[in-house]
């Protein structure tokens, strides 16, 4: 006579036939989309770092490529982007026309990588009375070329301010277009490479640029963002500077990890953030956490580039040129443009 079957095993198939029914009626926990956007430069590819090594799996990254930042500032206030890495000049005019963009931290210095570049008939400054000079328009890089002319003896107005990008800075220099052009690495060592008899006249790794931080990189996010998901905020604040950490820690794999994503070569990338996570003369510094931080003002200690008011100094330097160029016409306080809550968050989460 057959032994009969113990209950056991139909129990064990019943209880896991239970858990697998559990499982499928509980929904996973999706991450959150959050929407970056930078333009092709070396300085900002930490982002691709974030989302390669998934360091904080709560964010699903949508990185994209915008060469103007201008169109990424309209994009963050349309509310089709969160994030923008751009340069660290823009939070004044965004207060003062009230667009709904913020500026949350300063992240990289320019300590060589800027440079302005004569034309080969150019001798000096007051050769380019009346003519055209390169530059981003609204952007630094026409702060960085109207201080250089004044300390020079040349007013700021009377050169013509072209605006063009990288690539077309290169190209209107080399075909005679401009006798002059604000540009960084790698485009300004092409354009030397390019142009015979074409010189550099100033960099950002002299003693004065660096004491006044001008040249420098930064994160904005919009307020929708800011204001709905203010700890989805927080976390890519923390998710940047891990990144950041990240690549310190192993700069070979995060310089290929940048390459990639700005579609780059890593020489070029090397050029611009080193090769051994430290600071790097004749390109940026890439500022971790403590040092955006002391900038930013959020943590006690002198900032290690700039003035010891940090953020403070920048942000009025920078508007009191806007005014001059007629993009501003007032005084606004740092507060009407920053917002730290994302950075102090950030801070008080990481050492």
């Amino acid at each position: 006579m057959p032994v009969a079957p113990t209950s056991k095993p139909s129990r064990l198939l019943r209880g896991l036939a239970a858990a697998a029914l559990i499982a499928l009626s509980v929904p996973s926990i999706a991450a959150e989309k959050v929407r970056v956007s930078l333009f092709s430069w070396p300085g900002y590819g930490f982002w691709f770092i974030a989302k390669e090594k998934n360091l904080v799996p709560e964010i699903d990254w949508d990185i994209q490529i915008i060469e103007d930042p201008y169109q990424s500032f309209g994009a963050m206030a349309a509310g089709q982007l969160d994030i923008t890495s751009s340069t660290v000049e823009y939070g004044p005019i965004a207060a003062e026309k009230k667009v709904p963009v913020k500026f949350v931290t300063y992240t990289n210095p320019s300590i060589g990588t800027d440079k302005i570049i004569l034309a080969p008939d150019i001798k000096g400054p007051a050769d380019l009375k009346g003519k055209k000079v390169a530059v981003l328009e609204g952007g630094l890089t026409q702060i960085y070329m109207g201080i250089w002319l004044e300390n020079n003896g040349v007013k700021f107005d009377e050169v013509q301010y072209v605006n063009v990008i990288m690539d077309d800075a290169v190209g209107a220099m080399v075909s005679g277009q401009v006798a002059a052009g604000e540009l960084w690495e790698p485009f300004g060592g092409k354009l030397l490479e390019n142009l015979k008899g074409s010189r550099v006249a100033t960099t950002s790794a002299e003693p004065f640029w660096k004491s006044n931080g001008l040249l420098a990189d930064g994160m904005y996010m919009s307020e929708s963002f800011l204001k709905d998901k203010p700890a989805l905020a927080a976390q890519a604040m923390k998710a940047y500077f891990l990144a950041v950490d990240y690549w310190k820690k192993h700069p070979a794999e995060g310089n290929d990890i940048i390459a990639q994503g700005l579609k780059f070569a890593k020489s070029d990338v090397e050029l611009v953030i080193g090769t051994d996570g430290k600071a790097t003369e004749g390109g940026i510094w890439v500022f971790d956490l403590d040092e955006s931080a002391r900038f930013m003002r959020v943590r006690d200690g002198a900032p290690p580039i700039g003035s010891a008011n940090g953020v403070l100094d920048h942000w009025a330097l920078t508007n009191e040129w806007w005014i001059k160029f007629g993009l501003m016409k007032e005084t606004v306080p740092p507060e009407a443009g920053i917002d730290l809550a994302p950075l102090k968050a950030a801070a008080a989460a990481l050492p």
